[in-house]
């Protein structure tokens, strides 16, 4: 599978292979398409067969459309077909399935934590007490890197120049002693 070994190439050290089919939607939004359980099993087993050393996580947002059960279900097959971990997304208020850690004891859950979507707040030490293994903050650091974009913006507006957010900004000698940016 092309896509495992590029990742692998590329340094990834995990991958999400989910059952929404495309156009993908954020996993807070209703009415998503998946894929036949099969079929996406089936991918499942050929990333699996594919891979060197990429942890693969099984994504489904079935618990909208087919209930906790279903979501259940599916993350079993997945599992089954050789994914390392289980990310499911719930119907009830858009989060992780609490208990589907329960129902699929001893397999590593990933949790995905967004500021601002229907997921109560939980902190990565309520999550592991949930039964958590993996938590993600995906958009977080974006959400951030935006609001400074406004506030250069305002302050370009307001000051007519970024005098006043000097002290805000990274250097340019800090991002090049930033050791993963050399390695680049």
């Amino acid at each position: 599978m092309h896509m495992v070994r590029s990742f692998e190439d590329a340094g990834a050290a995990a991958v999400h292979i989910e059952d929404q089919l495309l156009p993908k939607k954020c996993g807070h939004l209703n009415d998503k398409k998946l894929a036949d359980p099969h079929d996406m099993a089936a991918k499942i087993a050929a990333a699996r067969r594919a891979r060197r050393h990429l942890y693969i996580v099984a994504r489904t947002d079935a618990a909208a459309s087919e209930g906790i059960d279903g979501a259940v279900a599916r993350a079993r097959l997945f599992l089954d077909a050789g994914a390392d971990a289980d990310f499911s997304r719930s119907a009830g208020y858009g989060g992780d399935v609490p208990g589907s850690g329960a129902a699929i004891a001893g397999v590593p859950l990933l949790a995905n934590m967004t500021e601002f979507g229907r997921t109560p707040f939980f902190t990565g030490a309520e999550f592991e007490a949930m039964g958590y293994k993996m938590v993600i903050w995906p958009v977080s650091s974006l959400r951030i890197a935006n609001k400074a974009q406004a506030d250069l913006y305002a302050a370009i507006k307001k000051d007519d120049g970024t005098q006043g957010m000097v002290d805000r900004m990274q250097d340019a000698g800090g991002a090049l002693r930033d050791d993963r940016v050399s390695r680049l």
